[in-house]
């Protein structure tokens, strides 16, 4: 019996590589443990079974962009350790085409940007890519986002295109906002930069209750067929 070391130490010292490529070799998921992958280096083994498994390559998990359906009720996460419990207890969609496969690397140091409030659903972005946060973060990049808001009561006549003027309501002028009917009790919302409370004060301004609403779009990128409580990958050419 051996005291036990990190995981990436005895890997190390087994392949005769650097701590790093050992590393890398973990996070990448090329490594196993008595047969189970371990993608943590720190993970502490004594005599375990140690593998590196055929095709493996020395090589830094790319950093990523993910989606998420949040489900209503659930507040985004604010923070990366949070992020991380958030998106570990969603399930990564299986109908994801992405170029790879997911690993732990890709649920840590996550920055959650446009959050929902936490009785919305929809689409909600993480990000590790610098450039995606960027654009995401900044005030003067104000991307259209589309909700579908499930309401009750008559509206006021001509208040859609209220909507779409500028509207003020409880002493100040609420967002320009594109309204159409999708069906009897059904809105379709498009706005820009929308701040917590304006959908619900949009409807009030119009006469109507919302109920719950749900964000399906961030500029041209559409949740489309993302279940609800699941993520996938944003794919290579995708753009927001």
């Amino acid at each position: 019996m051996t005291d036990p070391v990190r995981l990436s130490k005895r890997l190390a010292e087994q392949l005769g590589c650097s701590r790093r490529e050992a590393e890398l070799y973990i996070e990448g998921g090329w490594v196993s443990v008595d047969g189970q992958i371990i993608e943590a280096p720190y993970f502490k083994v004594d005599d375990q079974q140690i593998e590196l498994l055929p095709g493996a390559v020395a090589a830094e998990v790319p950093p990523v962009t993910l989606l998420l359906h949040k489900p209503a009720g659930q507040p985004t996460a604010t923070d990366p350790a949070s992020a991380q419990v958030q998106l570990a207890k969603a399930s990564h969609w299986s109908g994801d085409d992405a170029r790879f496969l997911p690993r732990d690397r890709h649920l840590a140091r996550q920055t959650a940007l446009l959050a929902l409030e936490p009785d919305a659903s929809g689409l909600v972005v993480f990000s590790q890519q610098r450039e995606v946060i960027r654009k995401l973060a900044d005030p003067r990049d104000r991307l259209e986002q589309e909700y579908i808001v499930e309401v009750a009561g008559e509206p006021e006549e001509g208040g859609l295109a209220l909507l779409a003027k500028g509207i003020g309501h409880r002493g100040r002028v609420l967002p320009k906002a594109k309204a159409s009917w999708q069906n009897e009790t059904r809105l379709r919302i498009v706005l820009k930069a929308p701040q917590a409370g304006d959908l619900r004060q949009l409807c009030e301004a119009i006469g109507v209750q919302m109920l719950s609403c749900k964000r399906i779009r961030i500029g041209r990128l559409s949740m489309a067929k993302l279940p609800i409580g699941e993520w996938r990958f944003l794919g290579e050419h995708e753009r927001f």
